[in-house]
């Protein structure tokens, strides 16, 4: 029986219309927003013109309006939507507004699909999702917000959240707060649907961070803004998932959402290489063109690989989506991987571009200080390190042999 990495003529041909329409429609809308054409005008068009095509929320059962794409044909649509900050926003499938509409997908009550998850899935409205805490960090386990049943109505919640991705452009925020201490550690966490704006949850500011802004980032939903939330008063009808349910929610939207920005780290990589390539192939240097010089080619050749690499890591994680099997040792390692792959491939890029590469005339200045996030987001490297390891010295203690946590599956 032969191992055929051939892929099925339908996810094929998506994946093509999907590369056509961010090479035709999302590169060209970028250049329209830099030459000051107002954001909600072109973005409006753009995604208008997408659904009318049918591409919208790939990953979202056709029963609810979305392509109902499987993590295969998904992952390689993904690919193709990191190669514009536009596509992902242009099919309604950006971050973090996509891990959290599986998540209503899949635990909402019937009255939490109509109310907040529809506007979700027709690109109405947005939402945040506010787990992480300055005191907590990468432990989500020892985040202190708490939420206090106040009768049968409602539950009051208190405390602070930090680090909410696109809360300043979100129109509802899933707050995850302690409402049983006594519980188990993972058990003693639930989940809120919060309407915006909302006296109790506050935007104290945006966090200011390293990576370069412009007047764009905010209004794409680039912020990460520290909360204060204060006697907010939530109704027990947005408790989402039952109480207790909380944490173990939280770490499958994280899962995927891991996996999101791994994809588009692909297609970010792969463009930045292009541009280096299409660089050192028109620049000459002492009378020899850049191309010609073997430390050169053997940069773009590292890059190459590592971008290999990472596309067979995607491929072999879908592949085990789509048959149901236990991806969790290869997401940790996945994450860690594509996190650094992006960020070598990107500083090569520069270095191959010289000082243009360091000014902000190309992309790829900007990206450079965006995706050093990667490695702190969704856990930091150590943290997914940390469990991968101890799950190799389990597997040797259980089985004799480390293979079942090295990719052992594959032979």
């Amino acid at each position: 029986m032969a191992i055929d990495f051939e892929i099925p003529p339908e996810a094929k041909a998506i994946r093509e219309r999907v590369r056509k329409w961010v090479q035709d429609e999302c590169r060209p809308a970028e250049q329209r927003l830099l030459d000051g054409e107002d954001y909600k005008t072109v973005l409006g068009e753009l995604r208008a013109k997408a659904r009318g095509q049918g591409l919208w929320c790939p990953f979202i059962p056709p029963e609810h309006g979305g392509m109902g794409l499987g993590p295969l044909a998904n992952a390689l649509v993904q690919m193709e939507l990191g190669e514009s900050y536009l596509g992902a926003l242009s099919m309604n499938t950006q971050g973090p507004d996509d891990a959290t509409m599986m998540t209503l997908l899949a635990h909402g009550t019937e009255y939490q699909k109509e109310k907040f998850l529809k506007p979700l899935l027709n690109g109405e409205k947005r939402i945040c999702y506010s787990m992480t805490e300055k005191a907590a960090g990468a432990d989500a386990t020892g985040m202190q917000t708490r939420a206090v049943k106040d009768g049968n109505e409602n539950y009051v919640l208190n405390g602070e959240k930090w680090f909410s991705s696109a809360a300043s452009v979100a129109d509802i925020a899933l707050v995850m707060a302690k409402t049983d201490p006594d519980a188990p550690r993972h058990q003693q966490f639930s989940t809120f649907i919060v309407e915006l704006p909302n006296p109790g949850y506050k935007i104290k500011r945006d966090i200011g961070t390293m990576a370069a802004e412009g007047p764009l980032s905010h209004v794409l939903g680039g912020g990460h803004s520290e909360i204060e939330i204060k006697d907010l008063v939530v109704p027990a009808e947005n408790l989402l998932g039952g109480e207790g349910n909380g944490f173990n929610m939280g770490q499958h939207r994280l899962a995927y959402g891991r996996l999101r920005h791994g994809m588009h780290n692909v297609a970010m990589a792969q463009r930045a290489l292009d541009l280096a390539v299409g660089h050192i192939t028109q620049r000459t240097t002492f009378g020899e063109p850049l191309h010609r010089r073997q430390g050169v080619q053997w940069m773009v050749a590292d890059c190459a690989t590592e971008i290999y690499k990472a596309r067979l890591m995607l491929l072999h994680i879908a592949y085990k989506a789509e048959k149901g099997l236990d991806l969790r040792q290869e997401t940790g390692m996945a994450k860690i991987f594509l996190a650094n792959m992006v960020h070598q491939v990107v500083d090569t890029a520069i270095q191959l571009h010289g000082a243009l590469g360091y000014s902000t005339d190309t992309p790829l200045a900007r990206w450079y200080t965006h995706i050093r996030s990667q490695r702190l987001v969704d856990w930091p490297d150590e943290v997914h390190r940390w469990t991968i390891g101890r799950n190799v010295i389990k597997a040797y203690q259980q089985h004799g042999t480390t293979a079942s946590m090295c990719g052992g599956d594959l032979l």
